[in-house]
């Protein structure tokens, strides 16, 4: 029996335990401390821009800090991308607001600029304009970002920048996770690099940062005593985490050169097959960590989606459909919705393909085997 072949599973570099043995010696056990000031440091640094970051338990828990920082309330229209994880829009309900789904356009499979506005407009006639809008770099692909920084700026409504799947990914040569007015990035385990759980959130200013560290650490005012003037969150990442985050960051770069060479080993093994589209960058502006790889499948008369996933699953080969849309949920039924079909047509259509950058040779000859026996599907 061969070995499961993992959509994406965690790879080390062979530094983490250095960090991490020091946090024990100094018996920093805790939610802050070297390795937690270290990690932000490495992120400011790596992302080349003039940007604050703080740490924390999950990329989720960024976006939430990230909608309390724009003061967002109960009953405010926040617009998201309907094509995404969960994870996106969770926080919008957290805060009490209420989403506003938008479709995905082609070239990216991210948020219609198109639809946003149309959204907008929507907010507007009922008296609410939109608090924020959260784009969605979706699987590594930057979003189309001078459209959406456009409309931004002429509605006068900040982005909140999901970045969550995006590190190492590039628009333009400026890094995914400078571009929102707060931007949020995820270290999960199947992330390109990890923490094991963790998230970060990115921020212009050095106030937003020491807020949102001050609400991490259940908003404890400073007095002898524990006084509390906020409602806080126990959202700060640990030093143990943070420690692995730092070996990882040491290898960043070398897994989004190993998860684009995954890319090109698909781009190739798909090249002549009409049946199946590889998605790619658009254009020279767009630089994809390629997080994972995604194929559209155009559906044959004996097979679809689902016919391709199951003969993978028989070999042990674990692919798994693109994010149901928003939408599309039974637990957001009735939501505000706005652009045509497309993220629907994505998800029905749609397969994420193994991309972890710890693929042997192997594993790549097995997905090529499995893939030639579909040539008997047509």
């Amino acid at each position: 029996m061969n070995d499961k072949i993992w959509l994406s599973s965690p790879h080390m570099g062979g530094t983490e335990m250095k960090y991490i043995q020091h946090a024990f010696d100094e018996n920093w056990i805790a939610p802050l401390g070297p390795n937690v000031n270290g990690l932000e440091k490495d992120l400011e640094t790596y992302l080349e821009k003039d940007v604050h970051v703080a740490v924390l338990s999950s990329g989720t828990a960024a976006l939430h800090l990230a909608l309390i920082l724009l003061d967002i309330k109960p009953g405010d229209f926040v617009i998201c991308q309907s094509l995404t994880f969960s994870a996106s829009a969770n926080p919008i309900i957290y805060i009490g607001a209420i989403p506003i789904f938008v479709d995905s356009e082609k070239d990216t499979w991210n948020l219609c600029p198109n639809a946003v506005e149309d959204a907008i407009k929507f907010g507007i006639s009922q008296g609410k304009k939109p608090k924020a809008i959260i784009t969605v770099s979706l699987y590594g692909m930057p979003y189309k970002v001078d459209e959406i920084s456009e409309i931004s700026a002429r509605y006068e409504i900040p982005v909140i920048e999901d970045s969550a799947e995006a590190l190492g990914s590039t628009y333009k040569n400026q890094k995914c996770g400078t571009f929102g007015d707060l931007s949020v990035i995820s270290f999960n385990g199947n992330k390109i690099i990890t923490t094991s759980g963790g998230g970060a959130l990115v921020v212009k200013n050095q106030e937003y940062k020491n807020k949102a560290v001050f609400l991490s650490t259940q908003a404890k005012d400073d007095a002898p005593h524990y006084e509390h003037t906020s409602i806080g969150y126990n959202y700060r990442m640990s030093n143990i985490c943070a420690g692995i985050g730092r070996g990882q960051m040491e290898v960043l770069d070398l897994r989004v050169q190993q998860r684009r060479a995954n890319h090109n080993f698909y781009k190739d093994l798909f090249k002549d097959d009409s049946r199946f589209v590889l998605h790619t960058e658009p254009s020279a502006d767009y630089f994809s960590n390629h997080w994972l790889n995604l194929i559209y499948i155009e559906p044959g008369k004996n097979y679809n989606r689902e016919t391709i996933r199951q003969k993978f699953l028989d070999h042990q080969i674990e692919t798994r459909p693109i994010w149901k849309p928003m939408h599309l949920q039974p637990i957001f039924k009735g939501s505000h919705y706005f652009g045509g079909d497309l993220a629907g047509q994505l998800f029905q259509n749609g397969l994420c393909l193994p991309s972890g950058s710890n693929m042997t040779e192997n594993d790549l000859n097995r997905i090529t085997s499995v893939y030639k026996d579909f040539d008997s599907l047509h």
